[in-house]
């Protein structure tokens, strides 16, 4: 069993003013996948708050899997992208690519992501959009794949065979 951590990056969630649904439809999501969530953090658009919690979550081995939402769009306060490349050891794009492309069957809107994938010591992480609706569009289109990649990274398998 795969261990996950999820960071929800809002101001407004931070600040009290807004329930964190993101964040709890991916834990759903995850253990409904039997992926278990050992880690949970809420921390506001601040780049350096979250790259603080996504260093803590590697580089102790708490997380195989590391889902952050929100802080991927265009406005000003949106950081999440940048805090991940800033610790980032390794970029995985087609990750990223996959769910804009998939997203792009549903919405033109797909397009305004500017979420990564990166790997920082055995842990993967990808940033995903704030809305419960993208969070469940989003991992529909990676999940299916996600358990190879996580066993690749965590020496659980060392081939890349057939699908």
């Amino acid at each position: 069993m795969f261990r996950a951590g999820i960071i929800t990056v809002s101001d407004k969630g931070a600040a009290g003013l807004r329930e964190d649904k993101s964040g709890l439809e991916i834990k759903k999501i995850l253990t409904e996948a039997g992926i278990q969530v050992v880690y949970q953090q809420l921390v506001a658009d601040e780049q350096k708050q979250i790259e603080k919690l996504l260093i803590e979550a590697c580089d102790n081995g708490v997380c195989d899997l590391l889902l952050t939402t929100g802080g991927t769009g265009l406005s000003k306060r949106d950081v999440t992208p940048e805090a991940t490349k800033a610790i980032a050891e390794k970029e995985v794009p087609g990750i990223s690519e996959a769910m804009r492309a998939y997203s792009m069957k549903i919405t033109p809107r797909g397009m305004l992501s500017r979420g990564v994938s990166v790997i920082r010591k055995n842990t993967l992480i990808i940033n995903l959009p704030g809305s419960v609706k993208a969070v469940r569009e989003n991992l529909e289109a990676i999940l299916p794949a996600l358990d190879h990649g996580l066993k690749i990274l965590t020496n659980q398998e060392s081939e890349c065979g057939a699908p």
